[in-house]
């Protein structure tokens, strides 16, 4: 199975560690995000992985160049975002008319790859694609999910002020070709996957329950709490040292707060405090 990775996001609400890197390549623990994912995926048998790119676009083809992830990915790059949608989309021949994994490179989360294909390949009759789902502890900042007793996604509620529960759309998601043909059906270039493909999918989406971790890191407050309850997980020495070369490399451009926090993680509340957000 083949995935795509999007990594092209601003990361506006992370300044000012994003004004400096690409929201994908945020540490938690002293380790990109996009290390962990392609931990994840490769070692889940994913073996070809495409990574879409905008801001900041030369860090990330910088650092995964240097890692040992460089044989796994190909990377595609927006002038102008399209969306998940959209992305999914322009790069439909990628997937090769297949079942493919979409996952959002700002999310830290831990799961079985293989866990997640077998549960899409034993879905319920008439779904077309599977949705990792996960109980947050702020449901108005999420998109929540109802389910029928099978499990299949019955109504979506994106970001509302009184949600009906707690079970949210983790935004990691397992489509079947059908769904990009839907898609295409739209005839526009972007695509936002939210609002223009999970409403009018209703009663065709399997779920895939996250039991173990995950977290959006969209805020210095949730990347401050990453990094205090995530397992600490050692990467590999080439992919370390990849990391450490982007750090030399923004040596002198970043602020002496920011370089002491992507050092050591575990300082992140006095960011917090220092920025007052």
């Amino acid at each position: 199975m083949r995935a795509l990775l999007l990594a092209a996001g601003l990361g506006t609400r992370l300044r000012p560690l994003t004004d400096h890197l690409p929201k994908c390549m945020v540490p938690i623990h002293g380790r990109p995000l996009l290390d962990y994912w392609l931990e994840t995926l490769v070692q889940g048998g994913v073996d070809q992985i495409l990574i879409n790119t905008h801001y900041l676009a030369p860090l990330v083809v910088e650092f995964l160049s240097k890692s040992s992830w460089t044989r796994h990915v190909q990377f595609v790059h927006e002038d102008r975002l399209l969306g998940t949608g959209g992305t999914i989309l322009k790069n439909r021949a990628f997937f090769e008319n297949k079942a493919f994994i979409v996952a959002h490179a700002d999310n830290l989360t831990l799961f079985d790859v293989p866990d997640f294909v077998k549960c899409h390949a034993s879905r319920p009759r008439g779904t077309e694609l599977t949705m990792m789902v996960f109980e947050t502890p702020d449901p108005r900042s999420c998109g929540i999910v109802e389910l029928n007793a099978q499990g299949i996604v019955q109504a979506f509620h994106e970001k509302v002020p009184s949600p009906p529960g707690n079970l949210a759309n983790a935004a990691v998601y397992i489509l079947e070709p059908s769904v990009v043909d839907f898609m295409a059906a739209l005839g526009k270039e972007e695509i936002d996957f939210s609002t223009e493909v999970i409403p009018f999918m209703m009663g065709r989406i399997s779920t895939f329950p996250n039991l173990s971790y995950h977290r959006d890191i969209g805020t210095v407050a949730s990347w401050a709490e990453a990094n205090r309850d995530f397992p600490v997980m050692p990467s590999l020495e080439q992919n370390r040292k990849a990391w450490l070369h982007i750090l030399k490399s923004r040596e002198g451009d970043l602020p002496s707060v920011i370089e002491r926090l992507l050092v050591s993680p575990m300082l992140s509340p006095t960011l917090h405090s220092e920025q007052g957000s």
